[in-house]
């Protein structure tokens, strides 16, 4: 076999290789990950939802970020939540975090205003994450649910802006009962002795 024939070959079959790692890859991180959307939804029930007691009340509006350090959904999500708080955070919302328990890790400096909460009632109920829950200025829930539908989250297609938008200018919101489709990963927590 000449030199040239042997050379496009061995580069054909690196190629089809590569095609097929990458579909392989893509079809572990869509099944494990990606809620097919004619298949499930998740609902987002506000209901059992509570701001401690510090923070209840009347006060700045106040946006709750669910997490999980180990969802590769969260990547994406945070550009957006880094978007979210410069734009809002000057105009009083104030950010809190909740990380799924049981898990480790820590948002990234870049987002650096997010307050963490360790305990919100009714944050062990909530069904998936990447979420959000937005109180207003009387301490009241506005909003429960994912940041937006689909694949991605970004502002184009993100629920969030218009609703801190209406907020702050004083129209009220209701919203804490949602059911949406997108990139989710469960929240059922992880037992505190598996963790090591």
């Amino acid at each position: 076999m000449p030199r040239a024939s042997r050379k496009t070959l061995l580069i054909s079959l690196s190629v089809m290789f590569l095609a097929a790692a990458l579909l392989a890859a893509y079809g572990w991180f869509e099944a494990r990950y990606v809620r097919a959307f004619s298949e499930r939804a998740a609902v987002f029930s506000g209901a059992g939802l509570r701001l401690p007691a510090e923070l209840a009340g009347p006060g700045p509006i106040r946006l709750v970020h669910f997490w999980d350090p180990a969802c590769p959904c969260n990547v994406t999500n945070q550009q957006h939540l880094a978007e979210l708080i410069e734009h809002f955070a000057p105009q009083g919302v104030a950010f809190y975090a909740v990380q799924k328990p049981g898990s480790r890790g820590q948002l990234p400096m870049t987002l650096g205003d997010p307050q963490p909460l360790a305990d919100l009632p009714g944050a062990e109920q909530i069904p998936a994450s990447p979420a959000v829950a937005i109180w207003d200025r009387n301490g009241q829930l506005a909003y429960f649910g994912p940041y937006s539908e689909g694949l991605t989250c970004n502002s184009s297609n993100s629920f969030i802006e218009p609703i801190l938008d209406a907020l702050a200018s004083g129209r009220p919101v209701n919203a804490s009962n949602t059911l949406a489709v997108g990139c989710f990963c469960e929240w059922a927590a992880v037992p505190t002795d598996a963790v090591p």
